[in-house]
Order: structure tokens, then sequence, then C-alpha cells
């Protein structure tokens, strides 16, 4: 059986990865993979935490986590989609301001 030290360590590199991801990048793709990125490490933790515990709650937990994920990503390339075709730009540094 894997330590639950080794799962939280897990997690904690992912999360890192996903910040340092979004914070470097300027790709508007990468900064939603990044994000993914996050959410998922959390459901790690959560679902470790869950099983060390013998408590259901954390893996009900993870299945709100991942539909809230599956709505982000879903928005988040519409909007992307959108803008794309407005300004033909991904990179944030490209994209100064949105005029409705």
């Amino acid at each position: 059986m894997v330590p639950l030290n080794w799962y939280i360590g897990l997690s904690a590199v992912i999360f890192v990865i996903g910040m340092v991801g979004f914070i470097v990048r300027k790709n508007i793709l990468i900064m939603l993979m990044s994000i993914e990125l996050m959410l998922n490490s959390v459901n790690i933790s959560l679902v470790a935490f869950s099983h060390y515990l013998q408590d259901l709650r954390g893996q009900v937990f993870v299945f709100f986590i991942i539909t809230v994920a599956a709505a982000e990503a879903a928005i988040g390339l519409a909007i992307l989609v959108a803008l794309f075709k407005n300004k033909a730009a991904v990179h944030t540094d490209e994209i100064m301001e949105m005029k409705g």
C-alpha cells in the first residue's frame, strides 16, 4: 500500500507545475490547461485523504469538482474561440482590451 505522504507529495508537485505554467506562460490555452492541472492535483489529495480516513465525502466532492472543471473548460474554450475569431491572437500580451 502506498503511504499517504506520497499522494500528497504528488499532488503538491502537480499543483506547483500548474501554478508555474499559469504564471509563466502567456498562451491562454496553456493557462487553461494549467488551471486544470491545479484542479486535478486537489482531486488527488481529496481522494487520498478520503481513502486514508475511510470516508466517502472526499470522493463525492471530487465528482463536483470534475463537473465544475468540465464546465470551466467548455466556457474557457468557447471564449478562446470567439476571441481568436475577432483578434486572431491567443497570447495575453497581444490582447490589450476587449470592446463590446
